[in-house]
């Protein structure tokens, strides 16, 4: 089950009550909702000349019907609408809830590409909604639990992990010579072949917009992607090297920017797939580690060697900036959080660095640093947490500032977990290195609403 969206589709219901609706013929000049596909999710919108609904449900070819699973607005108080009698018009629509850059699938291409949407995404973080079709419940039990895995390696297996569009999380393989990945509903780890592998090949990930998802090369002298039926494939890169590139981002305009770590230029491959280098400013060996984007449609790298701050922004202009604090392999991977600040995560570093959405960098105090963390999430109620390597313990900052810990169920050091993924259901899951897969439960029993799920490139790392 997908969730699909497709331009001009409008009919009519004569359906009463707050149940399933059953659909009238496409009106004139429009289509009707079998483009949607049986069995598929859409939003809709449904209006009459006094109440309207909108939200998200699932299209029934027999019958020709849609459900009405979760309601985003309404006349009923954001409730479903008790529809009386008469005709009612119902079309597929984008609520506000979704920012542009595509359909919100926890990819990162969303937050960052609209400001108004992103200034929804932070008002709704920032009002304290616990509740309701947009944050589920958006408690924080921070339930730790751990899954086994079907491949492993007894060195660094997977290095960062991608959540598909449909749920499942892809492990990025760094040793591990075939594909894994674990379905976020059932729970359910599988693995596929690829067409290319060596050692070190990968490190880190990418959606990119049309559903492929994107390996990002290390010691790997071509791309290689995952299309959204399984399909493996590799593709030509312009420019290689031993420890190239770690971690990646997708840019507003649909570029993929690999972030170079090794690389003296940046290499980036487009929506069509034509692979293209570019300019750096400033580069060192092991510079940058991850990268962000920001609201602005800038992209940051972020620091590992590098003594300052680099990004390039939408016009593909590369700049850098001054750090506060840096240290050698002091961050690793990144955190766009709901105020617009870019937080790095610490590695080797002693305290948390962070880039303001107008530019201030910034540094703030951790409770523990006796071990490294490898990337970051955003979790569904504005906490970040920050991903275990080393550490015998889970560290988050929340939306107010406020830098707490947590016990975790497995830890191995170093070298626990590479990366993290917000699967839909808000769980957060640590990208294993070794034998077993660790995540933690943000909002138990409770489905992710949309335009929660826009965590920044933490999954990416």
């Amino acid at each position: 089950m997908a969730l699909v969206l497709k331009d001009r589709v409008k009919t009519t219901t004569t359906t009463t009550g707050t149940g399933t609706i059953t659909l009238g013929s496409a009106a004139t000049t429009f289509q009707s909702f079998s483009v949607i596909g049986d069995g598929q999710q859409t939003y809709y919108v449904i209006s009459d000349a006094t109440d309207f609904e909108v939200g998200q449900g699932t299209f029934t070819l027999s019958g020709t019907t849609l459900s009405r699973t979760q309601v985003f607005e309404s006349s009923n108080s954001d409730a479903l609408v008790n529809f009386a009698a008469g005709t009612k018009d119902v079309i597929v629509g984008y609520p506000s809830t979704a920012t542009a850059g595509g359909v919100p699938n926890c990819d990162n291409s969303s937050i960052g590409t609209d400001l108004s949407g992103f200034s929804t995404f932070q008002a709704a973080l920032q009002s304290g909604v616990t509740g309701g079709a947009l944050f589920g419940n958006n408690n924080t039990n921070g339930i730790v639990s751990t899954y086994s895995l079907l491949a492993t390696s007894g060195a660094t297996g997977n290095y960062g992990g991608v959540l598909a569009p449909n749920g499942d999380i892809h492990f990025v393989p760094f040793n591990v010579p075939v594909g894994q990945k674990i379905n976020t509903l059932t729970g359910v780890v599988s693995t596929y072949s690829l067409v290319y592998t060596t050692g070190d090949a990968y490190s880190g990930g990418v959606l990119a917009s049309n559903g492929d998802i994107h390996f990002v090369p290390y010691n790997a002298n071509r791309g290689q992607k995952v299309n959204a039926s399984g399909v493996v494939s590799t593709y030509s890169l312009v420019y290689t090297v031993g420890g190239g590139y770690i971690g990646g981002v997708l840019a507003p305009n649909g570029d993929i920017h690999f972030v170079p770590y090794g690389a003296n230029r940046g290499q980036k491959v487009s929506a069509a797939g034509v692979v293209s280098t570019y300019s750096l400013v400033y580069t060192t060996g092991g510079a940058y580690i991850g990268g962000v984007l920001a609201p602005n449609g800038d992209i940051h790298f972020v620091p590992s060697i590098a003594n300052r701050g680099q990004k390039i922004s939408a016009a593909g202009v590369v700049s850098t900036y001054s750090l506060v604090y840096t240290v050698v392999a002091a961050y690793a991977g990144g955190v766009l959080a709901p105020n617009g600040d870019i937080h790095f995560i610490l590695s080797n570093a002693n305290r948390g660095q962070k880039v303001s959405i107008t530019g201030v960098v910034s540094t703030y105090s951790l409770i523990y640093t006796a071990g490294a963390y490898s990337g970051g999430v955003l979790a569904p109620n504005g906490d970040i947490h920050f991903v275990p390597f080393a550490a015998e313990r889970g560290q988050k900052i929340s939306a107010s500032g406020v830098v707490s810990t947590y016990s975790l169920v497995y830890t191995t050091g170093p070298g626990a977990s590479n990366g993290g993924v917000l699967a839909p259901n808000g769980d957060i899951h640590f990208i294993p290195a070794h034998s077993f897969g660790q995540k933690i439960s943000t909002n138990p029993g409770q489905p992710l609403g949309l335009g929660v799920c826009l965590s920044s490139f933490l999954n990416k790392f």
